[in-house]
């Protein structure tokens, strides 16, 4: 009995001093553990006499609750004191200014191209658009391509089932879809992604185009040589050198190649090439139900991430696709303008 009143005083105050949880747990398992000191005192009643095993093991028990429940109230003491010490730790300190957010802008791509149709607009274009994934007829067919042309060959295109559909290689087909859809006069601007299998530091397997039709009565080549020269003018800001060189297109009859004279920062100047033009192709009026006796029309098309490699400056089209945010932070200033 004394062994038992002076193993509860030294259990006791050695619990109520414990100062962290894992020496809490060592008190536990030196005092309750399977070779602990209580442990030992119920394993010892088997020597004792039937009368004393009665007495001594109410006593024993009693102590192994006492201090199970000496531990627990102690434990909870202990975790209430460490999340009090964790909370004033990691306290935040509510009346400091914030970081702020970073604001995102709008791509250069998307800064040029709404550049471009707002300046056709203004000139009496509206918008037209079609689908990405096209059919044979209209990416080559109705548009006047022959059978053999290489543009059909599979390391051009990208099939999408086998022959029948593929990913537009430009953004043409919204003539005949237009055309099909409409009467004469039509004047159209047609804004979109086209894929093409090619890829360098001037070409990417998907691009974008920017296509333009107009088809009326006596629509001549010097209208499309002014209207393609005012838009010129009026996109980059100042007036702009142009040639027209003669070129081929299936779609287009007479088909010609637009340069501008470009000035590099040492001030030498070069010609480059900025679009693709042509009257359409009497087949391609007559395939979209148009009487070319009647009418007469141009198309045009411009690579958008070419207009906009020359508008910031930009040698390389991959810059546009990698997304890198210190890229692209350099054009707020133009998307505020």
């Amino acid at each position: 009995m004394s062994n038992t009143h002076s193993l509860r005083e030294s259990a006791l105050a050695a619990v109520d001093a414990a100062q962290d949880l894992k020496a809490l747990d060592e008190l536990r398992v030196r005092y309750m553990g399977k070779k602990g000191e209580v442990t030992a005192l119920l394993h010892g009643l088997k020597d004792a006499t039937p009368d004393e095993r009665k007495t001594l093991g109410q006593e024993v028990n009693r102590l192994k609750q006492d201090l199970q429940a000496a531990i627990n109230a102690r434990r909870d003491s202990l975790q209430e004191k460490a999340l009090a010490e964790a909370l004033e730790s990691e306290r935040i300190d509510i009346s400091l200014p914030g970081r702020g957010e970073s604001a995102g802008g709008v791509h250069p791509l998307t800064l040029i191209r709404e550049r471009m149709v707002d300046i056709f607009q203004r000139a009496g274009f509206s918008v037209a658009e079609g689908p990405e994934i096209e059919d044979d007829y209209h990416n080559f067919e109705a548009l006047n391509f022959p059978p053999d042309h290489p543009a059909r060959a599979m390391h051009d295109t990208f099939y999408v089932d086998g022959e029948s559909h593929l990913l537009r290689t430009h953004t043409s087909p919204v003539q005949v879809r237009t055309l099909k859809n409409s009467t004469p006069p039509v004047r159209v601007v047609a804004p979109g992604r086209v894929y093409r299998c090619d890829s360098d530091r001037t070409h990417s397997p998907m691009f974008t185009q920017l296509e333009g039709l107009y088809v009326a009565r006596d629509v001549s080549f010097a209208d499309l040589r002014a209207d393609l020269e005012e838009f010129l003018n009026a996109f980059f800001d100042r007036d702009v050198r142009v040639r027209f060189r003669p070129s081929f297109f299936p779609f287009t009859e007479p088909s010609a190649e637009v340069d501008i004279e470009f000035v590099q920062r040492d001030g030498q100047s070069s010609w480059l090439e900025v679009a693709g033009c042509g009257l359409v192709h009497p087949n391609v009026l007559r395939e979209a139900g148009v009487d070319p006796d009647n009418y007469s029309g141009y198309a045009f098309g411009f690579g958008i991430e070419r207009m906009a490699m020359l508008y910031y400056g930009i040698n390389d089209l991959r810059q546009f696709f990698e997304n890198d945010l210190r890229f692209l932070k350099q054009f707020r200033s133009f998307a505020q303008a």
